[in-house]
């Protein structure tokens, strides 16, 4: 034998690797793999009889009011009848979906199980976004217990945001405009637009709007003008969007308008002036007696009182008051 190892040592060369010089029959490679065969077939026999799970869809996203199935599928397990459970994470807290093979929560009566394990969901609304636990227990088997995560996001649609935008500001003013919706999941992001052109969410950023000075947060709505200029007028609306859909509000008009100081002093002083004429038409009046008490005690200033029993008369020939006396007996 060891003549042949020599002659097949000489074949090889010196540069050739030892191991090739040393090559073992085939016979004697067979025995050394052995162990390794046999390590597979015990490690294939642990595998046997553990329940395990898989998901189809670990991240599940639908629209509100639809449809949804979480995937929960048993791939190995020698229980014929395993116990399964549903469970609902959320806000930190954990509730029965499925227990003692029925439907529990607030998913009772619009929620099955297909299958083995999987769960149907219909008419899902937006409180329905949480994780979801599948948990298998097969009494049967070697590891007898496998669970699966399931995230479920529940997406919608935003409703016509609510925007207020000031009719008009002076040139230089501050203007703040705000956008606000309440109804889409995930939360809408917003953007603006001026005479159907978007607008960045920082004016620096674009060249387009280098006469304008403004920043848009995108998060909640608000768009913010430090000094407006006259280019920044005209109509303005914002349009909400997520991953569900978009809605935009009406359009309405931003004015931007000149601060005439001359005008504004010329109101003043007509407005002085007519506060002098309105004065001095009530001195003058006062002075014309317009405004005296022509009554006192009842009886004219001008014509006496008449005594009892005294009744005045006018002649037409002398055109003055003369009187008689008459007494009442």
């Amino acid at each position: 034998m060891r003549g042949v190892y020599k002659l097949r040592r000489a074949a090889a060369g010196p540069s050739a690797p030892l191991d090739m010089a040393l090559r073992r029959p085939p016979r004697l490679r067979l025995c050394a793999r052995l162990p390794d065969f046999v390590l597979l077939l015990l490690f294939r026999g642990c595998l046997i009889g553990a329940v395990n799970l898989k998901s189809s869809n670990r991240t599940p996203v639908v629209q509100e009011f639809e449809s949804v199935e979480l995937s929960c599928i048993i791939t190995d397990s020698q229980t014929s009848d395993p116990r399964i459970e549903w469970k609902k994470i959320q806000d930190d807290q954990t509730t029965y979906v499925f227990f003692d093979n029925k439907i529990q929560g607030d998913l009772a009566g619009r929620a099955e199980i297909l299958g083995k394990t999987s769960l149907k969901v219909w008419n899902v609304t937006r409180r329905d976004s949480a994780l979801y636990r599948c948990e298998v227990v097969a009494r049967n088997d070697r590891k007898e217990i496998d669970e699966i995560v399931i995230e479920l996001t529940v997406q919608v649609k935003p409703v016509t945001p609510v925007c207020r935008v000031p009719k008009a500001v002076p040139v230089g003013k501050m203007a703040t405009l705000y956008c606000q919706e309440s109804e889409g999941h995930p939360r809408p992001h917003y953007s603006w637009y001026r005479n159907d052109v978007p607008l960045p969410t920082d004016s620096r950023a674009n060249p387009r709007f280098r006469n304008s000075s403004f920043h848009l947060n995108s998060e909640t709505g608000t768009l913010v003008f430090t000094a407006v200029h006259k280019d920044d007028s005209g109509q303005y609306y914002c349009i909400a969007s997520n991953d569900a859909g978009s809605a935009r509000c009406e359009e309405q008009e931003m004015e931007v308008y000149d601060l005439n100081i001359g005008g504004i002093i010329g109101g003043v002083l007509v407005v002085l002036a007519v506060l002098a004429l309105i004065t001095l038409g009530i001195c003058c009046a006062y002075r014309r007696g317009y405004f005296i008490n022509n009554k006192q005690d009842g009886e004219s200033y001008k014509n006496p009182g008449k005594p009892d029993g005294v009744n005045y008369i006018r002649t037409d020939e002398e055109g003055d008051f003369r009187h008689k006396s008459s007494f009442v007996i």
